[in-house]
C-alpha cells in the first residue's frame, strides 16, 4: 500500500490487489499515520488502486456528503476482451444476488434493482483487447465489471463475469479521484504500469468524458 497524500484529515493511498479496503487498509493508514480512520467508499478485494480516506469524523461526513451528491469523480482503467468502441456511454439496471455475489443487467425495475451509468473512451487496441479508461457516475457492486461483460467485452482475469484467460485478477485499476475540498479541487492520480504508456499518449482525449 502507498500514501499518496496526508493531512489531518485526509488520507489518500494506492490499494494494493487482496487488500480489504473496508478493514485491512484502514488499519494499516492507522498504524502507520496514527489517529483514526474511516473508510467512505470501497473497492473490491482483488481490484487495486487509488482510494480516499478520513482521518475524522468530520472529515468522513464531508466526504460521504460529497459522494451521495455526486461531485467525487472517479475514474479507472481497464484491460477488457475484444475491440471495444472508441468511446460511449453505458447505461443499465443492475440486480446484485447477494447469495452468490454476483450482479446482473436486468430490464425491468424491481427491488433492489439499481440504474447504474458510466463513460468511457478506447486508448489502445492490441491482440485482441482493448485498454478503456472509464468515469462512473454511479458507484454500484461490480459495475465496469458487468456493464462490460454485458455488451461482449469481459475484463481480462475476470473469471466471475466470463473472462477465460490465465490472469488471476481483473485487469481492473482505480486511477484517479477527484472532489471537492475546503474550497479547493483535489485531484489524485496513479496509473498502473500495464496502464502508464497507453494513457499517456492519450492524455487529450480523456477530456470528451462528461
Amino acid at each position: 500500500m502507498q500514501i499518496l497524500y496526508h493531512d489531518q484529515d485526509l488520507a489518500v493511498i494506492v490499494k494494493s490487489v487482496g487488500l480489504d479496503s473496508e478493514s485491512a487498509v484502514p488499519e494499516e493508514i492507522k498504524k502507520r499515520l496514527g489517529g483514526e480512520c474511516f473508510a467512505v467508499h470501497r473497492l473490491d478485494l482483488n481490484v487495486g488502486g487509488v482510494m480516499v480516506y478520513a482521518r475524522t469524523k468530520n472529515a468522513a461526513a464531508a466526504l460521504s456528503r460529497c459522494i451521495q451528491e455526486g461531485a467525487m469523480v472517479k475514474e479507472y482503467v481497464a484491460f477488457v476482451r475484444g475491440e471495444a468502441p472508441e468511446s460511449g456511454e453505458f447505461t443499465d439496471l443492475l440486480w446484485k444476488d447477494k447469495a452468490k455475489n454476483k450482479v446482473f443487467v436486468v430490464k425491468r425495475e424491481r427491488k433492489g434493482v439499481k440504474e447504474a451509468r458510466l463513460a468511457f473512451v478506447r486508448l489502445a487496441v492490441d491482440d485482441g483487447r482493448s485498454l478503456v479508461r472509464i468515469r462512473l457516475h454511479t458507484g454500484r457492486s461490480h459495475q465496469i465489471r458487468v456493464q462490460f461483460a454485458s455488451r461482449g467485452y469481459p475484463l481480462l482475469g475476470d473469471h466471475k463475469y466470463g473472462a477465460r484467460d490465465e490472469m488471476t485478477a481483473p485487469q481492473l485499476f482505480s486511477c484517479c479521484i477527484t472532489f471537492p475540498w475546503k474550497g479547493k479541487m483535489l485531484r489524485f492520480e496513479k496509473l498502473p504500469d500495464w496502464a502508464v504508456s497507453d494513457c499517456q499518449r492519450t492524455k487529450n482525449k480523456l477530456g470528451g468524458m462528461q
